[in-house]
């Protein structure tokens, strides 16, 4: 079917680049918007599997008028527990998913990443055009368009690039230079990977801590595997991070010896896991989200950290933003300058819960680990506690933003 016809406007070929979560969402409401769309990708396809991330909030609202809550809902993984165990092992007490995240039952989704990666890719028109297994290799922004060279070798013009890429978005450093300047380390690492279900769980979540240590098992439904995530404080991000895979191995084995619990086999786990995922738990910090025709949106903007548990979220709100911003602004200065207007008070408000929720999953401290292992003791004050005053402005945080109505756009 083809597109109607739609007022002309400046700036109608637009590339985006990544296919995770902020980048099929932005590419759907451009498309709705009636921009011309190309992403590209550097996987050879939409990554599917993966852990579970959660859409609440303002997001909620932003896949309800995407038309895929339904199909989310019936995704859903259900989470049912999670439970804390003492450095012998032995069971401290559990909470419910929402006691924890500051979140709302009934209310939240939990989808593994891949899915929701793949109902936003799949809700896409045959007209948006993927480029998989590929990557910007330069930029050329002479004011009128930005002239793209692929690594593939392709050369394209565009009115507009967007990096969705991510973390350590290869856009963002092809205009606006390192990483490092707006890199904001929060002090741990973690290593994820998934491991065979030798343990009996399903719907649930297993953690162990030590002060600045935790190991988590982590069952999104009754499977043949289970996740498994090791994460510890780190003075500063291992050199060679992303080059010495088995440097890497043997430091995570050097921070987890004891011979308790499950930590063995999850040990073991990282030495035999071929899809071995190691980064540092950071943040982006940036004072401008754009720079001519180029702009950031998700993690390569504003990552919040997966102690904030909200970085999926804020990538769909911002997602939905960006695009009918661009749609109502005949100039793209103007939208980009709008989008940020709305949305930074939004993002910095969630990477902050960074700091104010880790010291329920991944306290630092002595103090801060007896002080929740002595309330997870006392089921009737820990479910006080956490429906408290923290509770309540996670719950206020998610919902920040009103989304805006962009009807008129389309």
């Amino acid at each position: 079917m083809s597109r109607p016809a739609r007022p002309a406007r400046r700036a109608q070929r637009v590339l985006i680049s990544g296919a995770s979560i902020a980048g099929p969402a932005l590419a759907y409401w451009l498309d709705r918007y009636g921009f011309e769309v190309t992403v590209v990708e550097q996987a050879p396809t939409v990554r599917r599997g993966g852990y579970a991330i959660d859409i609440r909030g303002t997001a909620r609202d932003v896949v309800d008028r995407m038309g895929l809550l339904p199909r989310l809902r019936r995704a859903h993984v259900d989470t049912r527990r999670i439970t804390f165990v003492d450095a012998a092992g032995e069971t401290i007490g559990a909470l419910q998913p929402e006691q924890v995240t500051g979140g709302e039952a009934g209310l939240d989704l939990e989808i593994r990443r891949g899915n929701l990666a793949d109902a936003l890719a799949t809700s896409l028109p045959e007209r948006v055009e993927f480029l998989f297994d590929d990557s910007i290799a330069t930029l050329d922004d002479d004011g009128d368009a930005v002239h793209v060279v692929l690594d593939s070798g392709t050369r394209r013009a565009f009115d507009l690039v967007i990096g969705a890429d991510g973390l350590h978005s290869n856009t963002r450093r092809l205009v606006f230079g390192p990483e490092e300047p707006f890199h904001r380390y929060l002090g741990q690492v973690f290593a994820g990977f998934t491991l065979p279900n030798e343990f009996g769980l399903a719907h649930e979540g297993v953690i162990w801590n030590e002060p600045g240590r935790g190991a988590v098992l982590y069952a999104v439904e009754s499977s043949a595997s289970v996740h498994g995530f090791l994460t510890f404080t780190h003075e500063a991000p291992p050199p060679g991070l992303f080059r010495d895979p088995e440097g890497l191995r043997e430091l995570i084995a050097t921070r987890f010896p004891e011979q308790v619990w499950h930590l063995p086999r999850l040990v073991e786990a990282v030495r035999e896991a071929d899809d071995l995922f190691f980064d540092t738990v950071s943040q982006i910090h940036m004072p401008a989200w754009s720079h001519g025709r180029v702009a950031l949106t998700g993690d390569a903007a504003h990552a919040t950290s997966f102690l904030s548990g909200q970085g999926s979220s804020v990538s769909l709100v911002g997602a939905y933003v960006l695009a009918g911003e661009l749609a109502v602004h005949a100039h793209h200065t103007d939208a980009f300058a709008a989008y940020e207007r709305r949305m930074r008070p939004f993002a910095e408000r969630n990477q902050a819960l960074a700091s104010s929720g880790g010291t329920v999953v991944t306290p630092t401290t002595r103090e801060e680990l007896d002080a929740r292992n002595a309330l997870l003791r006392d089921p009737a004050a820990a479910a006080r506690a956490m429906a408290s005053s923290d509770g309540e402005e996670r719950r206020e945080t998610h919902s920040a933003l009103v989304l805006p109505d962009y009807a008129e756009a389309l």
